[in-house]
C-alpha cells in the first residue's frame, strides 16, 4: 500500500503566505514527479506545479512568481510554498505522485485526501 499525506492548508488573508506538505509512505521502490493540483466545486481538478526527481519544476501560468515548489527525496515529501495568494486560489489541494510501488511493475499516480486552503479578500 503507499498512502500520501498531505497537511499545511488553512485560512489565510489576501496576500499571506501558507506551505503545504504532502509525505508518501509505504511500499514504495522510487517516485518519479512529484506534484500539486487543484479543485473547486463544480470544476475539474487543474494542475498546479509538478517536481521531477532530478530537480526539473514546472508550473501553471496563474502561479508563476508566488508557489514554489520542493523535495526532499530523502523524506519522499514534496512542498508547495504559496506567497501573495488571491482570493482566487482558494480550493482543495490535492497531492499527486507517480510512485514505482514494491510488487509492481510500472508506475502508477497516486494521490493525497486534498487539504482545503480558504484565501479570504
Amino acid at each position: 500500500q503507499v498512502q500520501l499525506v498531505e497537511s499545511g492548508g488553512g485560512l489565510v488573508q489576501a496576500g499571506g503566505s501558507l506551505r503545504l506538505s504532502c509525505a508518501a509512505s509505504g511500499s514504495i521502490r522510487s517516485i518519479n514527479a512529484m506534484g500539486w493540483y487543484r479543485q473547486v466545486p463544480g470544476k475539474q481538478r487543474e494542475f498546479v506545479a509538478t517536481m521531477t526527481s532530478d530537480g526539473n519544476t514546472n508550473y501553471v501560468d496563474f502561479v508563476k512568481g508566488r508557489f514554489t515548489i520542493s523535495r526532499d527525496n530523502a523524506k519522499n515529501t514534496v512542498y508547495l510554498q504559496m506567497n501573495s495568494l488571491k482570493p482566487e486560489d482558494t480550493a482543495v489541494y490535492y497531492c499527486n505522485a507517480i510512485i514505482s510501488a514494491i510488487g509492481k511493475l510500472i508506475p502508477s499516480p497516486y494521490w493525497g485526501q486534498g487539504t482545503q486552503v480558504t484565501v479570504s479578500s
